[in-house]
């Protein structure tokens, strides 16, 4: 897996705008400590905190997955660009295109069972499309309707509506989707 030096980014971006640790924290109501661990690359930040970090410092979330050497244009397994932590029990985001230069993003999302996406509906400026790719059943929640999906089954969802997923099983499932512009 590749590494994103996440902690790195964040830290350059804050000092560069001449935000202190705590200024940060005050701002985003996480704590100086937890901030501190992710610069220092002791903890990996979850979607919606490396959101609210990305839009208190006024930067697009994508540029955490920005890296600027990276030339090649097959990505395996081994080489996805991942958030989030595979041994707990949250959702994780793995980027399936080499990086998100480019006019589309390609992810997979991996969500554990009886799990949300996140806990309110979020939108986001990009079209998507979206695969159920394995499981048996996923909800999607867009804009107060709900679908569900079974496997194999897709879906496309307009940019800005408000939308969250559910995986109302006992199983892990995993959703592709393709988001154009890029949204992370």
């Amino acid at each position: 897996m590749e590494e994103l030096n996440l902690g790195k980014k964040l830290q350059a971006i804050r000092t560069s705008k001449k935000i202190s640790v705590r200024k940060l924290a005050a701002i985003t109501n996480l704590t100086a400590s937890m901030i501190s661990q992710i610069e220092n690359g002791a903890v990996n930040p979850s979607i919606p905190t490396l959101r609210t970090i990305s839009s208190a410092l006024e930067t697009p979330i994508y540029y955490f997955f920005k890296d600027e050497d990276n030339a090649s244009v097959v990505v395996t397994q081994s080489t996805r660009m991942v958030l989030g932590n595979k041994q707990e029990p949250s959702v994780v985001y793995e980027l399936l295109t080499p990086d998100t230069r480019g006019e589309i993003e390609f992810c997979m999302m991996v969500i554990p069972p009886k799990a949300y996406s996140c806990r309110e509906p979020k939108g986001h400026f990009g079209e998507e499309v979206a695969f159920f790719y394995s499981g048996e059943e996923v909800q999607l929640e867009i804009d107060g309707d709900s679908y569900t999906l079974h496997h194999e089954d897709s879906i496309r969802i307009p940019g800005g509506a408000m939308h969250r997923w559910y995986n109302p099983t006992d199983e892990t499932v995993q959703v592709i989707f393709a988001v154009s512009p890029p949204s992370f």
